[in-house]
């Protein structure tokens, strides 16, 4: 195939391997290659934050990062943040907060939050609504989220 390019990642502690074109997105190879639909495209323009995952230890929105730039790279997608054992503390809070609606935000949110909690451990609500503010929600507005992330916080502290 002409004008495809061999990438190897390691995507959720998993080696990867998958092809793709230059020009695809990161957030493409994860749901039209790789079959991951967990990460949602939202705006598609990196304005929603509905496709963050961690890209080699920082959030980004996988819009905007070409699939080849994954090469060598760890990325953590909203697949990877729940274990065999179950849903990951971040997870739960949200579902016990009623923090999501739709869902088509809420990867993009787990992923941020997980993420913040594992840099910041104690994070007051300023800093935590600074932290997601790249994460737009159009259902269920922002408290519920910000009380999900503080039980999160208080759970994983504990």
């Amino acid at each position: 195939m002409p004008g495809v390019v061999h990438v190897q990642t390691t995507i959720n502690g998993n080696p990867t391997d998958f092809l793709c074109e230059p020009r695809q997105s990161l957030l493409e190879v994860l749901r039209d290659v790789l079959g991951m639909t967990g990460t949602k495209e939202g705006c598609n323009d990196g304005n929603c934050g509905a496709c963050t995952v961690v890209f080699d230890g920082r959030i980004v929105t996988s819009c905007l990062v070409l699939g080849v730039e994954a090469q060598g790279k760890e990325i953590t997608t909203i697949e990877g943040v729940a274990s065999p054992e179950g849903l990951h503390p971040v997870q739960q809070a949200f579902l016990e907060n009623a923090a999501l609606q739709c869902g088509i935000c809420t990867p993009g949110f787990i992923v941020a939050t997980k993420a913040l909690l594992e840099q910041e451990p104690d994070a007051d609500e300023g800093r935590i609504r600074h932290w997601l503010a790249g994460n737009l929600c159009r259902c269920t507005g922002y408290d519920k989220i910000v009380r999900a992330v503080l039980d999160a916080e208080t759970k994983l502290n504990a």
